[in-house]
């Protein structure tokens, strides 16, 4: 760990390496805290779930920012929109995403609703993050999502199709993973806390791995495995 490290951590009794890599594991696998808990362990080091619990929630929010940063205007002109719902205490949610033709996690937003006033607060949010307007948006059939781009974007070419939204829909799959892991979210809170840093997160190690070597793949990793450890240790605490 170098200096400058140490001093931007020096109200935590763990070095920055080992909350950057707890904040890690936590987000990069579908690992429950206590599966952190015991990953550390293995490695000597004593930490609470409890502790793993609040390093995610205090640092990992604001990684994921860097991360945003960095990434905004990398992405591809078409952007793939659905919704999944959410139980949370009983009550359903949607859960509306974005992402790219790369399958890169632009945006996500939990909401109580399922209309066009969903979709706007969605539309507009993507709008204001990426600072550009898509070349082509594809959809499910949802009514709401037409409505609000003539709104919003009337201009650009709307595909709607459900079968031509397989991007979007498995970009799901991590997060109900999770959800089934965590034994479901606790709050609405949480849940936005969660989804917002997983993406940004998983951005950075998403590669494309068809037609690459092995060394490729391998340089890809490093790569991103570096840029994590240059915004994880940069951090003030």
């Amino acid at each position: 760990m170098t200096e400058d490290a140490s001093a931007q951590y020096k109200r935590h009794r763990f070095p920055a390496e080992v909350i950057a890599h707890a904040v890690w594991l936590y987000y990069r696998f579908p690992l429950s805290l206590r599966d952190v808990e015991d990953l550390l362990a293995e490695r000597g080091i004593e930490v609470s779930f409890q502790t793993v619990a609040e390093w995610a929630r205090k640092f990992g929010l604001k990684f994921a920012r860097q991360l945003r940063r960095r990434s905004c205007g990398n992405f591809a002109d078409k952007w793939h929109l659905d919704e999944m719902v959410v139980s949370i205490k009983g009550k359903k949610y949607w859960l509306w995403r974005a992402v790219d033709a790369n399958g890169y996690v632009l945006d996500a937003l939990l909401q109580s609703r399922r209309n066009k006033g969903a979709a706007l607060r969605l539309m507009r949010k993507l709008l204001k993050s990426q600072g550009v307007t898509p070349r082509v948006m594809v959809t499910d059939k949802l009514r709401s999502y037409s409505a609000a781009k003539r709104q919003l974007m009337p201009g650009i070419e709307h595909r709607s199709h459900k079968g031509l939204n397989n991007r979007v829909e498995n970009s799901h799959l991590p997060v109900q993973r999770r959800e089934r892991r965590m034994m479901r979210f606790n709050s609405a809170r949480q849940c936005q806390r969660f989804v917002s840093t997983h993406g940004q997160i998983a951005n950075l190690f998403h590669l494309h791995r068809k037609h690459l070597t092995a060394t490729d793949h391998r340089q890809l990793h490093a790569h991103a495995s570096t840029i994590w450890r240059e915004i994880a240790l940069s951090f003030k605490a």
